[in-house]
C-alpha cells in the first residue's frame, strides 16, 4: 500500500530538484528530463492511489507528449473546419476525402493518447473551438443542468451536530457532479436530513446518498468494483448506521479502535480508492478536522488527514457547516465561491457567508509581537473569507499599563501587515453600559463585594473556600459597589466578584473578580471613572453588543470559555458568541511577554521596541521578514490547538523562499581581510571596461547591473587561505575563469581564460575591482543578530534574566558593488556567498555608507562558505 504522505514529500523534493537543475548554469538537459520523468511518475502514482486527485487537490491529468499534443490539435482543427463549411457532410467528404480520413485518424489517435495518459478524451463538438465556453468549478453544489432536470430540495436542521447534517449525501453530490438542480435549505423542524424528490421524499443521510448514487451514471464507482467489495462496503454502511445511535465520545472510541486495527496497511477502508464506506464513517466523526491536532499519530489519523484534504469532502463539510437558522436557500448555484482554505487552515464552525464578525482585542500596553500577528491575521482571514467584518477593539480596561503611544503603534503595525479593520472600537466606549450589567448581576443576587486580601483570596479559591461576604444582601453589595466606584480609600479595599460555583473543578468558575478600583487617569476617559471592569466581564458583554459571531483566542483561555458562556447567559445577552481556540505561537530562544520585553528595552540591552532582536512586528520586519511569508507561515500553522515551540529556522526558510524571488544580487569583499589578484591580460583601470550581468539570474525582467572590470581585483583572504595552487583554474562569479600563474605572500597573479570550463573549476569566488578612486566602490556595514535568550525553552520558575545572551550583535565592514549606492531603505538584496540583507539605511556618503542587516535563511551554514561573526541562523 502506498503511503500518500511520504509520496507527497517525495514529490515536493523532486519539484525542488527540477527547479535547481533548471537554474543551473548551464542546465543539464538530460538530468532535467530524467528528473521530470521521475516527478511525473510519482504524481501519477499519487493520483492512482488518491481517487484520481493530484497533490494540488485537483483531478490529475498527465501532460501530453509533443506528438500527442500535435495529434489532438490536428483533430480539433479538422473538426472545426468540418463544422464551419457551408455544404453538407457528404459534399465535404467527397471534395476532400483524404483530409476527412486524416482528421478521423488524428482524432482517434488523440483520444487514445488522452485515455492512455489518464485524462479525458477530447469531446466531439459541432461548434468551432472558439465558441466552446470553459467549465468553471465553484465551491458549492455543482449545477450541471439540462432543461428537463428536476428540482430537488435538501432540507437540513441547522441546530444538530455536523454528523447529522447530511455530509455523506453532500459529498456524493459534489463528487459525482450530478445533473440535477439540488437546493440546500435550512429547516429546524427536520429531525433528519430530507430530500424532496418527484412524487415524495427520502429521509436519512445514507438513504439520500444511496439514492443520489443510483440516479448518477457514475454512482457505481462509490460502491465497489466486485460483489465482494460491494458487500464489504455494505458492512461499513451498516456499522455507520449503528454508530449514529451512540453518544459522540463512545462513537469516537469505537471508530478509533476499529480503524487502527483495519488501516495499518490501507489508505482507504475498501479497495484502493474512496468509497461510500470512507464517507459514511468520516461523517460519523462530525467535524473531525478540529480534533486532528489532539489525536495521537496512528493509522486512523493518517486516514482522517487524507479524507479531510479531499476537495469533495471539504466542499461538502463547508456546505453542511454553513446551514444557518431561519435562512431560505442560502446556497444557490449562482453563489460566488468562497476563497479556498490555505493548507493548514480549517473551517470555521458555524460560519455563514456574509454573517461572520471576528474581533482582535489588543491591550494598548505594549507593541505588537509575532504572537499578536498570528491572532490578527487569523481573524482577518476568516472575516474576509466569509465576506464578513473584522473589529479591532482596544481592550483598555487597565489604565495603569495603557498609553496612547501603544495604541497608535498598534494601528500603524496593523497597516504594515496589510490588515484593514472594518471598525476600530474601544472597550472604554462601553464603560457605562458594562457598569449597568454589573449592577444587574448584583440585583439578581449573582455577584457580591469582597474585601479579602488578594493573597488570601487566591488561597481560598485554590482550596474552594467561600468568601465570608458571599451571602451579603443586595443592599450591602450595592453600597460597597457605589463606594468602590466613587474612588474613596475605603472603597479601594473592595472588589466585585461573580457568584458562580466555588466547588467547580474549573478554577475560573470559582467566583472570579469582575470589577476593581483604579485611580490612575485613563488615557481616553481621564478621571471620569474610578473603577474598571476586568477583561473577563467586559469581553462577553462587548462581543455581544458589537455582534461578534466568532471569538478566536488562544488556548490559554480555554478554562475561561465556561465563564464566558455563563456571563452571556446570566446577563441575558441575546447575541451569543462562538469561541474558537488556537495555539499561541511560541518560538525557541524567544521571550514574548510584553513585561519581559519591556525590561530589555528599559535596560538598554536593545535600542528600542523596533530593534531587530526584539520579536515585535516592527522588530522582525526590520530584520527582513516579508509580509507574505509571515502570512503564509501563520496560515500553515492554522487555527490548530496544538501548542508547540517552533524553530525560527523553519520560519526563516519560508521567508527565504519569498524574498529570494526579488532579491537583487551584488558582491562585497571584506574591507581589511582581502588579497589582490592581478590578472595580466585583463583591461587596466584607466580603460574603464565594464561587464553587464542580470540582477536576478532566474528572472532577467529585473534588469541588469554593471560590474567594473580591472586587471587588479580583490578576493576574500579566507578564500585564498584555502591553499590555491599554481595552475589551478578558479571562477570569478559573473565574469569568467582565471588560471593562477603565481602566488606571493600578499598578491596572486593569473590569466583570464576566455573559453574556460566553469564546471571544471572547483572554486567559485566573489570579487571586486580594485580601483584607484576610493569613492567608486561602496562602503557597507554588515550587521548580524542573535537570539536574546540563550536557553531553548524557559521552564516554569526560570528567571529569564539568568539566560540573557551577552553576544547578540556584531558588525563587519566591507566594500561592495557601486550599484549598492542606488538602494532604498527596506530593500532586500543578496550579497553572493554571504547571504540576504535588508537595507536599514541607504548610502549617504563615503563616511556614512550603506547599513545592511543580515536576514537569516534557516540554514546552519552560510550559502557560500563565508562565515560571519555570529552563529549562522
Amino acid at each position: 500500500m502506498v503511503d500518500l504522505e511520504s509520496l507527497r514529500t517525495q514529490i515536493s523534493s523532486l519539484g525542488e530538484k527540477v527547479k535547481s537543475l533548471k537554474t543551473a548554469s548551464p542546465p543539464d538537459k538530460d538530468a532535467i528530463a530524467n528528473a521530470l520523468k521521475e516527478l511525473l511518475a510519482s504524481k501519477k502514482l499519487f493520483a492512482e492511489n488518491n481517487n484520481g486527485i493530484g497533490v494540488d487537490g485537483k483531478k490529475f491529468e498527465a501532460p501530453l507528449s509533443k506528438a500527442e499534443k500535435k495529434a489532438r490539435a490536428k483533430a480539433e482543427k479538422a473538426a472545426a473546419a468540418a463544422a464551419a463549411g457551408g455544404g453538407g457532410e457528404a459534399e465535404k467528404e467527397k471534395a476532400n476525402p483524404v483530409g476527412k480520413k486524416a482528421a478521423n485518424k488524428a482524432a482517434a489517435k488523440a483520444k487514445k493518447a488522452a485515455l492512455k495518459s489518464g485524462g479525458a478524451a477530447p469531446a466531439a463538438t459541432s461548434k468551432p473551438a472558439s465558441s466552446v465556453k470553459p467549465k468553471t468549478t465553484k465551491a458549492v453544489i455543482p449545477r450541471v443542468l439540462s432543461s428537463s432536470s428536476a428540482n430537488m430540495e435538501l432540507k437540513i436542521n441547522p441546530n444538530v451536530d455536523l454528523c447529522d447534517r447530511a455530509v455523506t449525501a453532500l459529498t456524493v453530490a459534489v463528487l459525482l457532479q450530478l445533473d440535477l438542480d439540488l437546493k440546500l435549505k435550512s429547516d429546524p423542524r427536520c429531525a433528519t436530513p430530507t430530500l424532496g424528490v418527484p412524487g415524495g421524499s427520502i429521509g436519512g443521510d445514507l438513504a439520500i446518498a444511496r439514492y443520489l448514487c443510483r440516479i448518477s451514471p457514475r454512482g457505481n464507482s462509490l460502491f465497489g468494483s466486485s460483489p465482494s467489495q460491494q458487500s464489504e462496503i455494505d458492512q461499513w454502511m451498516d456499522y455507520a448506521t449503528s454508530l449514529s445511535r451512540l453518544p459522540r465520545e463512545n462513537r469516537m472510541r469505537s471508530i478509533t479502535k476499529t480503524l487502527d486495527h483495519h488501516l495499518p496497511q490501507r489508505t482507504y477502508l475498501v479497495g484502493h480508492k474512496l468509497s461510500m464506506a470512507d464517507i459514511a464513517i468520516y461523517t460519523q466523526l462530525g467535524f473531525p478536522s478540529r480534533s486532528l491536532p489532539s489525536i495521537k499519530p496512528s493509522p486512523m489519523l493518517r486516514w482522517l488527514q487524507t479524507l479531510s484534504s479531499l476537495p469533495p469532502v471539504c466542499v461538502a463539510t463547508e456546505l453542511a457547516l454553513n446551514v444557518a437558522r431561519n435562512d431560505e436557500s442560502l446556497f444557490s448555484s449562482s453563489a460566488e465561491p468562497l476563497v479556498p482554505l490555505p493548507k493548514g487552515m480549517i473551517y470555521l464552525e458555524g460560519a455563514t457567508e456574509g454573517r461572520v464578525c471576528t474581533r482582535f482585542p489588543p491591550e494598548p500596553s505594549g507593541y505588537l509581537h509575532v504572537g499578536h500577528a498570528k491572532a490578527v491575521l487569523l481573524n482577518d482571514f476568516y472575516a474576509r473569507r466569509y465576506k464578513g467584518r473584522l473589529i479591532v477593539r482596544f481592550d483598555d480596561t487597565n489604565p495603569s499599563k495603557e498609553k496612547e503611544e501603544f495604541q497608535e503603534s498598534i494601528i500603524k503595525d496593523l497597516d504594515t501587515v496589510k490588515v484593514k479593520p472594518d471598525d476600530v472600537t474601544h472597550t472604554s466606549d462601553y464603560f457605562q453600559t458594562i457598569q449597568g450589567y454589573a449592577l444587574q448581576l448584583i440585583n439578581q443576587g449573582k455577584a457580591f463585594m469582597d474585601d479579602t486580601e488578594q493573597a488570601d483570596m487566591q488561597t481560598q479559591r485554590m482550596e474552594r473556600i467561600n468568601s465570608k461576604h458571599r451571602d451579603q444582601t443586595v443592599d450591602q453589595c450595592l453600597k460597597h459597589f457605589q463606594n468602590m466606584c466613587s474612588g474613596s480609600a475605603e472603597g479601594g479595599k473592595w472588589c466585585l466578584r461573580a457568584k458562580i460555583n466555588m466547588a467547580s473543578d474549573n478554577g475560573t468558575m470559582r467566583d472570579p473578580v469582575l470589577f476593581r478600583q483604579n485611580l490612575t487617569p485613563h488615557h481616553r476617559t481621564g478621571t471620569t471613572y474610578k473603577a474598571y471592569p476586568t477583561y473577563d466581564l467586559a469581553c462577553p458583554i462587548v462581543d455581544s453588543i458589537e455582534g461578534v459571531t466568532h471569538a478566536l483566542r488562544t488556548t490559554e483561555y480555554n478554562d475561561r470559555d465556561e465563564q464566558f458562556a455563563w456571563l452571556q447567559v446570566n446577563l441575558g445577552l441575546q447575541r451569543r458568541t462562538r469561541i474558537h481556540s488556537f495555539a499561541r505561537m511560541n518560538f525557541m530562544y524567544t521571550e514574548l511577554s510584553k513585561r519581559k520585553l519591556a525590561w530589555f528595552v528599559d535596560s538598554g540591552l536593545v535600542t528600542g521596541w523596533d530593534d531587530p532582536r526584539v520579536p515585535t512586528v516592527r522588530g522582525v520586519l526590520r530584520r527582513g521578514v516579508d509580509i507574505n511569508a509571515l502570512r503564509s507561515f501563520i496560515y500553515s500553522q492554522g487555527a490548530s490547538r496544538r501548542i508547540v515551540n517552533m524553530e525560527w529556522s523553519k520560519f526563516w526558510a519560508e521567508n527565504k523562499r519569498e524574498i529570494d524571488k526579488g532579491a537583487k544580487r551584488f558582491m562585497a569583499i571584506d574591507k581589511q581581510q582581502n588579497v589582490t589578484l592581478q590578472i595580466d591580460n585583463a583591461p587596466a583601470q584607466d580603460q574603464n571596461a565594464y561587464l553587464s550581468t542580470d540582477y536576478l539570474p532566474k528572472d532577467p525582467s529585473y534588469g541588469k547591473r554593471v560590474l567594473r572590470l580591472s586587471n587588479e581585483v580583490l578576493l576574500e583572504k579566507g578564500d585564498v587561505d584555502e591553499q590555491l595552487t599554481i595552475g589551478e583554474e578558479i571562477v570569478l562569479i559573473r565574469w569568467g575563469v582565471v588560471k593562477i600563474t603565481a602566488i606571493a605572500s600578499d598578491r596572486l597573479h593569473g590569466t583570464y581564460v576566455p573559453d574556460g570550463d566553469f564546471k571544471a573549476a572547483k572554486k567559485k569566488l566573489t570579487w571586486l575591482a580594485k580601483l584607484s578612486s576610493p569613492d567608486e566602490n561602496t562602503p557597507c556595514n554588515l550587521t548580524e543578530f542573535d537570539n536574546l535568550i540563550s536557553k531553548e525553552k524557559l521552564d516554569e520558575g526560570d528567571n529569564f534574566q539568568d539566560f540573557v545572551n551577552p553576544h547578540t550583535i556584531a558588525t563587519s565592514h566591507v566594500l561592495g558593488d557601486p550599484g549598492l549606492k542606488t538602494l532604498q531603505k527596506g530593500e532586500i538584496i543578496q550579497l553572493e556567498r554571504r547571504g540576504y540583507f535588508r537595507v536599514d539605511r541607504p548610502y549617504i556618503s563615503r563616511e556614512k555608507g550603506i547599513e545592511l542587516f543580515m536576514v537569516p535563511d534557516g540554514k546552519q551554514k552560510p550559502m557560500g562558505g563565508l562565515e560571519g561573526k555570529l552563529a549562522h541562523r
